[in-house]
């Protein structure tokens, strides 16, 4: 017995809250402009993001599967969704909808009670789901679809096996002594007719109860109606499902505003002429009000433009007049419009939504040109693929025994995802720990982790930057005050390389046993097109037989140390100067221990960089490294899934959506190969991690290892927007030479076969 039901849904491209989105069952369909032309089009119906919830159950459990459905002409018209599992229909839903991409979402509900693999199809979209016949792995369960271990035990103990799910408050925002109706269905696996006892609580504290009879493989919706008067955010149950109400005081409502497109940077915007910036969550008055945002917005890496309003709002204009008179998220949607924006970005579970943190792997970029020869041939070099990125530890929650984290390709990009886990480190309460980052010549490197007092470091007496300025004021204190740049891109001509460089005098530090130094700092590239201008210069260069064979057209990182003779030593490649995020500042440490000339009293350093590297804070720390307990936890679980249809041009054969987790757990080249739109959700299971040992405390790294390739450009530089041809660890660059290869050995070829089965011509 299954159940269909259809709901409705808005079509917005939603970015930065597409993972808040997926957690409530919203998908997505994106139109291009030109999909937005009003000449008639028949009913033309695309299926997208097809979702089963769970994939690993115990038999006789509900399986939620959900598809978006989105009629791409102008004219209304009617489509019939089959649900096939193992290749039968099992279930069907007709629905009709109107033209000028008009989405809904079809949801099924099935249950099954015999052990296996199930094929899930829906028009061309494939999943699957795998039901056990023990509760060993009951703890894998989403929260919010089944009720707990310990409720399920006491309704075997009842003898019930009626299977209570789909918990809803609604509204979830009330005024005092307003009711709010708690809602879950129940199902009946067995062939026989079957009771439940169903108990209603807020604040644990029983409010309602009722008996339920349910035939055999029958469902039925149970509702609850409840007042509460107590102002705050309140815990309602039906057995062991949980939810929420929040009451607020009458006349008021929540406003959230939000932003799609572009992380890291708030979009400032105006409420009835009051200046605030997202994420913006406020309790108001009911009423009229008018927001203003900016048409235009500069994100660093790229510029976006306003595109509409979520909440239905058909006005495409920044500014929006609306009535508050109900809990609302409006949304102000942005499309990149020029520059670009890149690598796989980060989120993390918070314990009511994935919250951001960074972008990852700047060193995995394919493409950093080293050389050019007197023919005009660019030779390409390095490249890295690690990234160690230092998480929030309040802000990391954990969720059923696991940590949640997804990595989201949100700019139309082409990753190759090798490798993932959470490095788990255990040091004394009364030091910081860092890592010591990678930077794109490092090939494999995979970074150190340093410990540092959590007392004040000692500061440098001079900061010197290439304009013989003093920023040490910059520097002094972690305040997001940062050094000025410059960009190699910039410089007057090939020949004469502008770069940024600090050079630091950390003073006399002969007594120290180790010398660390402590960097916030960021990368900022500049616009695409100052890069490739900056190429072409060697380019005409070398056509006028000015080029010598490999002339550097990006001079390398260094990190030097001074000589007593006043000269510079270059320090070795594994401890030179790393490549830190670009627009989100992150601290790291470089270890300069051992690295000094013998008996000196000068103890000053210089970093040159040809990018524009930024630093809001150095410090210096001289305490000997502490012992450290480091736990690598590799994904119990990892998924790959759209999100939401992307118009990319990339090509080939990527990843087949479902359980990649064997693939990221070691570097060996076996990638997850996504694109835009593609989200890969980890879970990292802690339930075996033992509590630090006394007098320790805890951090945690997500470590990962991931290339990245940009779209072709006007420009003509670079390479096929393809999956092919296929990067590999042990490359000298890329695109790298014919005498190299990837790996296609036994190995290698098996995984091409089985897995990068998704072909997009």
């Amino acid at each position: 017995m299954s159940r269909s039901t259809v709901s409705k849904l808005k079509t917005f491209l939603l970015i930065d809250l597409i993972i808040v989105g997926i957690a409530a069952g919203i998908y997505f369909y994106l139109p291009t402009h030109s999909d937005l032309s009003v000449s008639a089009k028949s009913a033309d119906f695309v299926f997208t993001n097809l979702m089963v919830n769970p994939r690993e159950t115990l038999v006789g459990r509900p399986i939620q599967i959900s598809v978006n459905v989105t009629n791409i002409g102008t004219i209304e018209g009617y489509t019939t969704v089959n649900l096939e599992i193992n290749g039968a229909i099992a279930d069907s839903a007709g629905i009709t909808l109107a033209g000028l991409q008009t989405s809904e979402i079809v949801e099924f509900t099935v249950v099954k009670i015999d052990v296996g693999n199930y094929t899930v199809q829906i028009g061309d979209l494939v999943s699957y789901f795998l039901l056990k016949a023990t509760i060993d792995d009951l703890d894998e369960l989403p929260d919010d679809l089944v009720e707990s271990s310990d409720d399920l035990t006491e309704s075997s103990t009842n003898s019930s096996k009626i299977v209570l799910y789909g918990l809803k408050v609604n509204p979830d925002e009330i005024w005092p002594d307003k009711s709010a109706t708690v809602s879950a269905s129940a199902i009946n696996p067995t062939d026989d007719t079957d009771s439940l006892q169903i108990t209603l609580t807020v604040d644990n504290t029983i409010a309602d109860t009722k008996l339920i009879t349910v035939e055999a493989h029958g469902t039925m919706n149970v509702d609850f109606s409840v007042t509460v008067s107590a102002e705050g955010k309140h815990t309602v149950k039906l057995n062991g499902l949980s939810g929420s109400l929040t009451v607020v005081p009458v006349g008021y409502c929540t406003l959230i505003i939000d932003r799609s497109g572009g992380e890291g940077v708030p979009l400032p915007f105006t409420l009835n002429g009051e200046t605030h910036e997202t994420r913006f969550s406020v309790l108001l008055p009911t009423g009229q009000y008018k927001v203003v945002v900016p048409t235009v917005l500069d994100i660093g890496t790229g510029v976006v433009e306003f595109g509409s309003w979520s909440e239905g709002y058909s006005s495409r204009e920044p500014s929006l007049t609306f009535t508050l008179d109900k809990p609302m998220t409006l949304v102000a949607n942005y499309n990149l419009i020029s520059g670009y924006a890149s690598c796989p970005s980060l989120y993390i579970w918070n314990g009511d939504s994935y919250s951001y943190v960074t972008d990852v792997s700047n060193p995995g970029w394919l493409g950093y040109t080293g050389y050019i020869n007197s023919n005009g041939e660019i030779i390409f070099i390095g490249g890295n693929p690690y990234d160690y990125v230092k998480l929030d530890k309040e802000v990391l929650n954990a969720k059923n025994g696991y940590f949640d984290i997804a990595l989201f390709q949100q700019w139309d990009e082409l990753y190759y995802l090798d490798y993932a886990s959470l490095l788990v480190v255990d040091h004394p309460i009364d030091t910081e720990v860092y890592t010591s980052l990678t930077n794109y010549l490092n090939k494999g490197y995979t970074g150190q982790i340093y410990t540092t007092s959590t007392g004040a470091l000692l500061v440098p007496v001079s900061a010197i930057n290439e304009k013989d300025e003093d920023v040490l004021s910059a520097i002094f204190w972690q305040d997001g005050n940062f050094t000025p740049g410059v960009n190699g891109n910039d410089s007057p001509s090939w020949d004469n390389v502008i770069q940024n460089q600090l050079t630091l005098n950390l003073g006399d530090l002969s007594e120290a046993d180790q010398i660390k130094l402590v960097i916030t700092a960021m990368a900022d590239w500049g616009p695409a097109e100052t890069y490739y201008d900056w190429i072409s210069k060697f380019q005409t260069a070398a056509a006028a037989g000015l080029i010598t064979e490999n002339t550097p057209i990006v001079p390398m990182p260094t990190l030097e140390v001074l000589a007593a003779d006043g000269t510079w030593i270059e320090t070795p490649q594994d401890r030179q100067i790393p490549l830190p995020s670009d627009y989100t500042a992150r601290t790291f440490t470089v270890d300069l221990t051992g690295l000094f000339p013998k008996d000196t009293t000068k103890y000053v350093v210089r970093l040159t960089n040809f990018w524009n590297i930024t630093y809001d804070y150095i410090g210096i720390d001289v305490t000997p490294q502490q012992d450290i307990t480091l736990t690598m936890l590799k994904p119990s679980s990892a998924v790959l899934r759209q999100l939401w249809e992307t118009y990319s041009v990339s090509s080939g054969a990527f990843t087949r959506y479902g359980d990649v987790t064997e693939l990221l757990q070691d570097t060996d080249d076996l990638f997850v190969i996504g694109r835009q739109g593609d989200q890969v959700k980890l879970q990292f299971c802690i339930d075996d991690l033992l509590e630090p040992a006394e007098g320790m405390t805890r951090d945690y790294f997500f470590v990962v290892a991931c290339w990245f390739k940009d779209p072709p450009d006007e420009w003509g530089y670079g390479f096929t927007f393809t999956v092919d041809p296929l990067p590999f660890l042990n490359m000298t660059g890329f695109p790298y030479t014919d005498s190299e290869s990837y790996p296609y050995d036994a190995i290698h070829l098996e995984y091409l076969k089985e897995y990068n089965t998704r072909i997009i011509p």
